[in-house]
């Protein structure tokens, strides 16, 4: 298939080159905006492309001073200006920026900084707790625990821009004119784990700058829009997100929280945002309440299908007829990426009737991250879409359904796993990376995921489940919440496996429609349910076995169920 380029963008080696570059096309723009709460009421801090650049070199040049030249930094926090900030002067200053997951328990933030061997870490005045403990251990080499904001007896980040400044005033331009070693490793990340202890991955800046470049070429992002941070900054999706939104000129906001998500669309006018297939499902399951509640689902449909057949005619009003449910969403939405996991197509297909872009990308921590996505110009619902420019894509160890593992190869491949050979040499061979996905491309060139090939159920006659497959529509039923399809072995015969479902049930949404109902009348409702999801699948997928709970799935906090884990609970 022909990697077709949809847009002009200029091709840089390291994220230093981006971010001067995008400071030269739009000095004045809003690069960051900070709400910022007082007795009073609310300010708003703007923060410019110009000023952004400013504060790096600032606070780099702090650190320099700090003797962190060439150092591993640690950044711990929410999705804040900040921690943009303190992980943009690591990496236009050679400082190995190191972010860690704010979720963590104490031993395991303790773990990642003595693996990683920081020597500072930049951390939210939220999680000091954990950072008194971890100095009182004593067990890291951390030297400098610098706070993002002020807190007694920490060094802070405003008094650090301070001390920048006036180092730099005095002449001093060893941080400013330092050069960034573009192939060299940059950024030390650990996996989100799902099915073993994570691991540290070594991304260098050429990696991720050639990823945004890929992106640009195919995904309609202007200076014009307003993004919010949804996917957090220390997970690769999100910090490469952020990196994209930089190159693009884009001004990005700030969320309160998943219960101010409405709020805050409205609030700064978003106009799109990169999320995981879990937020963007409830968004759009919400919008389909509400039409409900306002009982104008048939005319809704009604509309749809005429809007779907006057864009045969290329006649788009789409936005017009659905304003009020866009208006829902803030009024200005218009496009939305989803990734990090499986999206139900039937959202992605809802999305796009009404006007708003929807697509779906792929990728993982290990590929800088993505590999294939959808754009404007090729889509196809269920798909990931295509590989990317500089993604060199093959399905090896193909099934009779030309089912195989993803390999792929790149500039965005990893440098290797830090201090884990035999783990590196697992994964990486003659240059391929084998993500240990399975797929299969069509006839068009786009890519389809069926699941992990370690999640993958084999059954007794040879047969394979993909329980994601699965998953997707039992998480339809209304009742459910969320739910984990897994392999059980029968009764009478531990050699044979049959298809077993654990369900959490949406709580809120049963005491709405059933009231006080007693947990097996309940196992029988979603039961019966499940008999007509199966009748959806040949016989050997059908589910013959279901757990009903009201205790959420153990997850990683970038929502992916922790399948070994679950496993353990349920057999």
């Amino acid at each position: 298939m022909k990697k077709e380029k949809f847009r002009e963008a200029t091709r840089f080696e390291n994220i230093k080159e981006i971010i001067y570059n995008s400071v030269k096309l739009y000095p004045n723009h809003v690069a960051f905006v900070t709400k910022i709460i007082k007795d009073k009421g609310v300010e708003y801090k703007n923060t410019t492309y110009k000023r952004l650049l400013d504060e790096i070199n600032s606070l780099g040049t702090a650190l320099y001073n700090l003797k962190l030249k060439g150092k591993r930094i640690a950044v711990c926090g929410r999705n804040r200006y900040e921690w943009a900030l303190s992980h943009l002067s690591c990496l236009l200053g050679g400082m190995v920026s190191v972010p860690l997951d704010k979720e963590l328990q104490v031993d395991e933030l303790e773990d990642s900084l003595v693996r990683s061997e920081a020597e500072a870490i930049i951390f939210d005045e939220k999680y000091e707790d954990k950072i008194k403990k971890i100095i009182e251990n004593g067990k890291t080499k951390i030297k400098e625990f610098i706070c993002m904001s002020k807190l007694n007896g920490f060094k802070n980040l405003l008094d650090l821009l301070e001390e920048g400044k006036k180092i730099i005033k005095g002449g001093n331009r060893d941080y400013l004119d330092y050069e960034v070693d573009s192939k060299g490793m940059s950024i030390l990340l650990f996996t989100s784990g799902t099915t073993s202890k994570s691991k540290a991955v070594m991304l260098s800046q050429y990696g991720i700058a050639t990823n945004i470049y890929d992106m640009q070429l195919v995904e309609n992002i202007t200076d014009k829009d307003v993004n919010i941070a949804f996917l957090p900054y220390h997970h690769i999706f999100g910090s490469t997100a952020m990196l994209v939104m930089l190159a693009c000129g884009v001004k990005t906001v700030f969320t309160d929280g998943l219960r101010y998500i409405q709020k805050n669309l409205k609030e700064y006018k978003v106009t799109l945002f990169v999320g995981v297939p879990l937020l963007v499902d409830k968004m759009y399951e919400n919008i389909e309440k509400e039409i409900e509640k306002q009982k104008k689902t048939k005319l809704i449909k009604v509309a749809k299908v005429i809007s779907n057949g006057l864009l045969k005619l290329h006649i788009d009003i789409r936005r017009k007829i659905f304003k009020q449910v866009i208006d829902g969403l803030g009024g200005e939405m218009r496009f939305v990426i989803s990734g990090g996991a499986p999206l139900d197509k039937r959202t992605a297909k809802g999305f796009n009737e009404l006007g708003i872009c929807m697509v779906q990308g792929y990728g993982l921590t290990e590929t800088s991250p993505v590999i294939a996505a959808e754009n404007e110009h090729k889509m196809k619902y269920g798909s990931v879409g295509v590989p990317l420019h500089n993604v060199e894509l093959e399905i090896v160890d193909k099934d009779e359904n030309g089912i195989g593992e993803i390999r792929v190869k790149g500039p965005n491949v990893m440098l290797g796993y830090y201090e884990n050979e035999e783990a590196t040499n697992a994964v990486l061979q003659d240059g391929w990376f084998y993500t240990g996905d399975l797929g299969y491309i069509d006839k068009d060139g786009f890519l389809f995921i069926t699941g992990r090939r370690k999640d993958m159920i084999v059954l007794k006659n040879g047969k394979k489940v993909f329980p994601e497959e699965v998953e997707t529509l039992v998480n339809r039923i209304p009742e459910v919440e969320e739910c984990f399809v897994f392999g059980m072995p029968e009764e009478d015969d531990k050699s044979k496996i049959k298809i077993a479902v654990k369900v959490v049930y949406n709580k809120e949404y049963v005491k709405e429609k059933y009231g006080e109902i007693k947990e097996d009348e309940l196992h029988d409702i979603i039961w019966n349910k499940i008999k007509e999801v199966n009748k959806t699948f040949p016989p050997y997928k059908y589910i013959k076995h279901m757990i009903l709970t009201d205790e959420p799935l153990i997850k990683t906090t970038t929502q992916k169920i922790k399948r070994n884990e679950e496993l353990k609970r349920c057999i």
